[in-house]
């Protein structure tokens, strides 16, 4: 017997019992849209922690600091200490072009670039801003995936210092007149454009807060501190959003790393460079060492053996895969749980597809035996009864994916009605696919063993069978 005969034999047996057919195939569409949206919530709660982790960084970055335990930190150097029964001693870990290039021989890095950390003070007329200045080299921005807003990131050799603000920069300016912050108490951002005001910075932050008091103080000041020079910094882009957009790179100031070494080592010359280590003379080391390295893994699968390594050499490593693998795996919990919820209701749907197809063999026992004896091959009444197993498990699972995605939109809308915008439900192709192929299996597991009833069957009882 063909295909196509025993489809369409198939197909018109499940049309003639239309009531017990739509029964069946409604215990089918209720087992898969329970498991389809059991898992989607599972799936929805680990997209929205993921999204919400990636926020906070990448997930394949891992960023390196200097050691801590028992040593202490001085501003890009370590002293870490180890005790012995006889003696200390101590080794200096520093953050330096030496790691720099060290940690890029690692396998599975794609990319590593220092972190300058540098405190200032922005003036744009009468109001000023402290913030903290990132640098870093151009190709890490594009491994951070910073939005661009306005402008472009800082360049590579670029001949003079820029830089790139973080959209939500201007909340933290005062009015240094009054000390006050118009953002804070008023809710009114400062009238400064940092795309086309002119931005005076100030390095030498203690100088300026050191010349500030001595003016108050007046003629009862010992020595009086001149106020520090001030250096025009144009802007060279920002980042994507408005003033209440955050994201983490909202509060952050960007600019490219060997520019602001060397606008650094110009303006303090021969001084020390105020976060930057010192001799024991007080003199500063040729060398400008660096607060942080970023390191860009692969894939975050091998974040974990290149945060080891880096902890191997004595450095403290850290990053965000730590909290994504255990988020994972808990929601890998949660999800077994609420799909082993839903295949209680696809299990009640399968004896159900049983009952109907041993019901279809009680119905039709001479029709069985006539194609025996006519000499129709028992693969062939085997197959067709597990097609028509097979048809009640794909129109169920077609329906019960169609009244799962209609669950997951009106869930996700009542969510955010309540004001939160996470994805509580969410149905990836895969799981679609997914659910539509085992219904189909389950539907032609439950006739097996009614199919093989019929093949077994015997022709002449069945002939005889009124």
């Amino acid at each position: 017997m063909k295909f196509l005969d025993l489809l369409r034999l198939s197909s018109s047996s499940l049309w003639k019992r239309k009531v017990r057919t739509l029964l069946t195939v409604l215990g089918v569409t209720i087992g898969v849209a329970s498991i389809v949206v059991m898992v989607s919530l599972g799936l929805g709660l680990n997209k929205s922690s993921m999204e919400e982790m990636e926020s906070y960084g990448s997930l394949t970055a891992v960023t390196v600091n200097m050691a801590g335990g028992n040593g202490f930190y001085s501003s890009g150097m370590a002293i870490a200490e180890s005790t012995s029964s006889s003696e200390k001693e101590k080794e200096e870990k520093r953050l330096d072009d030496e790691l720099v290039e060290t940690l890029k021989s690692l396998p599975h890095v794609n990319l590593v670039s220092p972190v300058l950390n540098v405190d200032v003070i922005a003036k744009s007329g009468i109001y000023e801003g402290n913030f903290r200045v990132q640098g870093m080299t151009a190709e890490a921005f594009e491994a951070m995936k910073i939005p661009l807003g306005e402008g472009n990131f800082p360049q590579k050799d670029a001949e003079k210092l820029e830089f790139f603000y973080g959209n939500m920069v201007l909340q933290s300016f005062s009015n240094s007149r009054t000390g006050s912050y118009p953002y804070y108490e008023k809710g009114e951002l400062p009238p400064v454009d940092l795309m086309k005001d002119p931005i005076f910075v100030i390095f030498d932050t203690n100088a300026y807060y050191n010349s500030k008091y001595s003016s108050t103080q007046g003629s009862s000041a010992s020595v009086k501190t001149p106020p520090p020079k001030k250096y025009l910094i144009s802007t060279c882009g920002m980042v994507e959003g408005g003033p209440e957009d955050w994201s983490r790179y909202s509060y952050e100031v960007y600019c490219d790393i060997d520019a602001l070494k060397t606008e650094l080592k110009r303006i303090f010359k021969n001084k020390a460079i105020p976060g930057q280590p010192t001799t024991k003379s007080g003199k500063p080391y040729k060398e400008i060492y660096y607060s942080q390295i970023y390191v860009d893994v692969d894939d975050m699968e091998n974040v974990s053996e290149v945060q080891s390594a880096i902890n191997a050499m004595g450095y403290q490593a850290s990053s965000n895969a730590e909290w994504v693998q255990a988020m994972q795996t808990q929601y890998g919990y949660v999800q077994l749980v609420l799909g082993g919820i839903g295949a209680v209701s696809l299990l009640v749907a399968a004896i159900g597809i049983t009952n109907t197809m041993m019901m279809s063999i009680y119905e039709r026992t001479k029709e069985i035996g006539i194609m025996k004896v006519l000499g129709c091959d028992l693969r062939n009444i085997q197959m067709m009864f597990l097609m028509e197993a097979g048809f009640i498990g794909l129109i169920g699972g077609l329906v019960g994916l169609v009244f799962s995605f209609g669950v997951s939109i009106v869930i996700n809308k009542i969510v955010a009605s309540m004001g939160n915008m996470m994805t509580l439900s969410y149905i990836p192709p895969w799981l679609a696919l997914l659910s539509l192929v085992f219904a189909i299996l389950v539907g032609m597991v439950a006739g097996f063993f009614p199919s093989l009833r019929a093949m077994r069957l015997s022709p002449l009882a069945a002939i005889r069978n009124e």
